[in-house]
């Protein structure tokens, strides 16, 4: 009966996993259709990309697959199911939402309407971010960075740790050769306050259908 309990559970966290995906996803989307600039990881893997020659998709790839290496290696209990989720579900979905969106919002749109699509792309990247991260089915490697740094300082909160994360990636990336734009400093500012404030929010959202989902079988 524990482990029929447990299945359970693990199948309705990856479902908050999945719905955190698509939610973030659908900010990067947005982000990416303003044209004001790429986020901060992929300023990183378009440096490393300037100075390999080997394409940014392909970097972007390659550098979570260290990453997860690394954390495997290094860490205990952080690389789980949901983060090869996370690296193999992210650019179909972006793809998805791509299709759909961009022929209303792109380059040739009022810098307005652009600011404002990315700033909400923004706080939605933010919410469905922090969703991933609580649904304890595990995080994409990148975002797993300031996860693990988080819990291994303790004094600093996430949205600072992230923040600093954020830049980082902005700095190397752009002394490899790789574009910031206004997005870019945005999203390094803007993603990891709002995922700290939506942080307590969905983990107690989370419990709270658990324990509603699983006293139902008992």
């Amino acid at each position: 009966m524990i482990k029929q309990i447990n299945r359970r559970e693990w199948l309705l966290r990856l479902c908050f996993l999945t719905l955190g995906l698509i939610i973030a996803h659908l900010g990067v989307t947005l982000f990416l259709i303003s044209s004001l600039g790429t986020d901060t990881f992929t300023v990183f893997a378009a440096g490393i990309s300037h100075i390999t020659g080997i394409s940014v998709g392909l970097c972007h790839s390659g550098i979570q697959c260290v990453l997860i290496v690394l954390m495997i290696l290094f860490t205990k209990g952080y690389i789980k199911t949901g983060s090869f989720i996370c690296c193999l579900l992210g650019g179909p979905i972006i793809d998805v939402f791509n299709w759909l969106l961009g022929r209303f919002v792109n380059e040739d749109s009022p810098f307005i309407l652009r600011l404002a699509v990315m700033a909400l792309g923004c706080v939605i990247l933010a919410i469905g971010m922090a969703l991933v991260i609580v649904s304890d089915a595990g995080t994409g490697p990148n975002d797993l960075v300031a996860v693990i740094l988080t819990d291994k300082l303790k004094k600093f909160q996430f949205r600072t740790v992230r923040i600093c994360c954020d830049l980082f990636f902005i700095i190397v990336g752009w002394l490899l050769g790789g574009t910031v734009g206004i997005g870019t400093v945005t999203a390094a500012f803007l993603v990891g306050p709002v995922a700290q404030v939506f942080l307590p929010v969905h983990r107690r959202n989370i419990e709270r259908v658990l324990e509603s989902k699983l006293n139902t079988q008992r």
